[in-house]
């Protein structure tokens, strides 16, 4: 009977390798539900090779499951057989998470560490108790327990230690400093970890380090996000070229060597040019093996996020870093390439028009949610970039994009719904409805327990709010504004301390108190241009500084501080804060008694404000305008029903949000929920602008 099993496997193996799963399936099976019995070793080899191939082809985990389960009991017979009881442990423990069966999944990773700990299988034994220790760490971050992921990925990276392979210590320190840019409750024990990552890597030889991609680029973005994190935009600034240009020569090398397939393909027809597709460490998603990059050897072969979501992260930090400085053309092109990377992975996914997030797959719920949290994050920027060049119509259009997504996925995006209010309340005050701007934003800082994000929000309101220009929001912009002053301290970075600056500053010099003011003014200034370097922020500074100098008579340097905040206004196409200096021009050139001037400002500052009434036009009598950012209502979502629900959180991307080093990859707590405004630099934008 032996001899009909090795025969039957050979069969299947030849099946699989011409794609003709469901023959290959067919063969394993029919040693499994032979009338004549197998001996039980082979029993367990057959089913274990039929679940890593249904995991591996289908979405039909229960049925993996269910091999693997039988396996197991009959493996609990047998006395030895190391390596295929860690091998059952390690794809019942895939199999549990995929289906969402968190605690089942710790109990049997339990087993396997309790199995790899006493064997005597040396550096195959250690191998799998790294594996185990990593599968742990995941599932415990899915729990909220970051500290027992943490002491997980500890004995993973003592292991390592132990086994001198500096490559599986990366592995596991980078995963440390991922789970502590995740968790942040020290910037200390961050920079731990950081110089932790940055010795190892450095010890791993050279030639290593290139052939480690996985490695490379989880390593660099997670010391990216910590850069972004703290506004160390300098070294960021080095990190993100060094990113892209590895990310542009592997795809002209995955170019060639399609192109070569192509050709080998044309002249043999009996080969498909397909590739044998290979399951993702967390979800099952249909993927060549040289879109994976690997992470971690066998058994662990983990990675973090397909080759194909990291390419579109990288573009996404190419966006994040040129927004601020304008560098508008260059978003376009990697906004438009990183959404058309996802597309292209959601059809894979199923995620076609109208299907929604009850109908997904549920082994592709988790890849769903981080393709679909990248797509926002991309529509999110393209909403900024919008309105900061005044173009109401396609922020509209990106706006309702983003709207449409959470409505169809609002447990995946459930992390959204603060963003798209933050994005309506951005919009509001940027056509002059401030009002309604300051709904939104109160909105954001009730859906959102991160202490950033509600201080943004609380901001932002209080700019709309002295826009409005009565006592009664003065006084509350300074109820907002405040308490955010009290604590501004406690922040990381300076994202929340050089807005709340403006701001008050802003309120200052409304309420006449121009020296103080302008302390206020000069000191948040100095701080965004030389951590920041967000120009539209600069020019806003420029121009209430240019106005607080206009208010003090001192038009020499209003003229030199108002010409600096024009050039940024052009350069970013920013026309009401070009039509704001065109006014402040106006009053210096009154002041300086420069008639033909102030004629000539005049007049180009009518056509500006021309251009603006009819932008403004446009965007109003849109069938949008009011339906999707003017009203003070939330956008409402489909409530699932119970069983509804269940299916859709047993998945772990429900906890997954729009703060890039907190969301892809590794999954957090919804009860921790963070904000992607201090990652993504939400810009006061319109934020500060007279009404017309």
């Amino acid at each position: 009977m032996e001899a009909v099993a090795e025969g039957l496997w050979e069969l299947a193996e030849q099946h699989e390798q011409s794609r003709e799963i469901g023959k290959a399936v067919k063969c394993l099976e029919a040693i499994c539900q032979s009338p004549i019995s197998f001996l039980p070793i082979v029993e367990i080899k057959t089913r274990l090779r039929l679940a890593a191939l249904l995991l591996k082809h289908s979405h039909n985990v229960n049925h993996a499951k269910s091999h693997l389960e039988r396996s197991q009991l009959l493996l609990k017979s047998i006395p030895s057989c190391f390596e295929l009881k860690c091998r059952a442990y390690s794809l019942l423990s895939q199999c549990y998470h995929l289906v969402g069966a968190i605690p089942a999944q710790k109990q049997i990773l339990n087993k396997g560490l309790e199995l790899s700990a006493i064997s005597g299988d040396g550096f195959a034994g250690r191998l799998w108790y790294c594996n185990f220790n990593s599968q742990l760490a995941n599932a415990l971050i899915i729990e909220g327990d970051y500290h027992g992921s943490i002491s997980a990925l500890e004995q993973g990276l003592t292991s390592a230690s132990e086994m001198f392979y500096p490559e599986l210590q990366m592995f596991f320190a980078t995963s440390i400093l991922h789970v502590r840019v995740m968790q942040w409750d020290s910037t200390n024990l961050v920079e731990e970890s950081v110089n932790r990552c940055n010795l190892i890597w450095e010890s791993i030889e050279p030639e290593k380090r290139q052939q480690a991609l996985g490695l490379l680029f989880y390593h660099e973005l997670l010391q990216l996000f910590y850069l972004l994190r703290i506004c160390d935009y300098k070294t960021a600034a080095q990190r993100i070229d060094k990113l892209d240009g590895v990310m542009k020569f592997d795809l002209q090398r995955m170019q060639q060597s399609q192109d070569l397939n192509n050709e080998v393909g044309a002249l043999n027809h009996s080969s498909s040019g397909k590739t044998p597709l290979e399951p993702a460490y967390f979800g099952n998603v249909k993927r060549a093996c040289e879109e994976k990059l690997e992470l971690a050897p066998p058994p662990i072969d983990g990675e973090w996020l397909p080759k194909s979501a990291v390419y579109a992260l990288v573009n996404l930090m190419v966006v994040v870093f040129s927004r601020p400085k304008g560098l508008f053309k260059e978003c376009q092109k990697r906004i438009q390439s990183g959404l058309q990377i996802i597309q292209d992975e959601l059809v894979k996914l199923g995620i076609t028009e109208g299907i929604k997030e009850v109908e997904l797959q549920h082994s592709a719920i988790w890849m769903a949610g981080v393709y679909l949290m990248l797509l926002m994050q991309f529509l999110e920027n393209k909403v900024a970039i919008d309105l900061t060049r005044t173009e109401f119509i396609e922020a509209q259009e990106a706006l309702l994009q983003m709207r449409n997504w959470f409505v169809r996925f609002p447990t995946i995006l459930q992390a959204c719904e603060s963003i798209i209010e933050m994005l309506r309340g951005q919009y509001a005050h940027s056509v002059g409805c401030y009002s309604e701007a300051v709904f939104h934003f109160l909105e954001v800082s009730k859906l959102t327990q991160s202490k950033s994000m509600q201080a943004m929000s609380h901001i932002y309101a209080a700019v709309s709010y002295i826009c409005i220009g009565d006592a009664e929001s003065s006084a509350k912009a300074v109820d907002l504004i405040g308490p955010v002053l009290g604590a501004i301290d406690s922040f990381v970075g300076v994202r929340e301390k050089t807005t709340a600056l403006y701001t008050y500053g802003f309120l200052l010099m409304r309420q006449q108190n121009l020296q103080e003011a302008r302390v206020r003014l000069a000191a948040g200034l100095q701080t965004t241009h030389t951590y920041l370097g967000n120009l539209q922020l600069v020019s806003q500074y420029l121009t209430v500084l240019g106005n607080l100098a206009l208010a003090l008579h001192d038009t020499g340097q209003a003229r030199e501080i108002l010409r600096s905040a024009l050039t940024l206004a052009k350069k970013l196409n920013d026309i009401p804060t070009q039509t704001w200096v065109l006014s402040n021009f106006t009053v210096l050139y009154q002041q300086s008694a420069e008639k033909g001037s102030e004629m000539e400002n005049i007049e180009y500052q009518r056509r500006k404000v021309e251009e603006l009434q009819q932008r403004l036009v446009i965007a109003s009598s849109s069938v949008h305008h009011n339906e999707l950012q003017i009203e003070k209502v939330r956008i409402q979502a489909h409530q699932l029903n119970e069983n509804e629900m269940k299916r859709a959180i047993a998945g772990p991307s429900k906890t997954v949000d729009l703060d890039i080093p907190e969301s892809v990859g590794l999954l957090t707590p919804q009860r921790t929920m963070p904000s992607a405004a201090r990652l993504m630099d939400l810009n006061i934008g319109r934020l500060g602008k007279r009404k017309l």
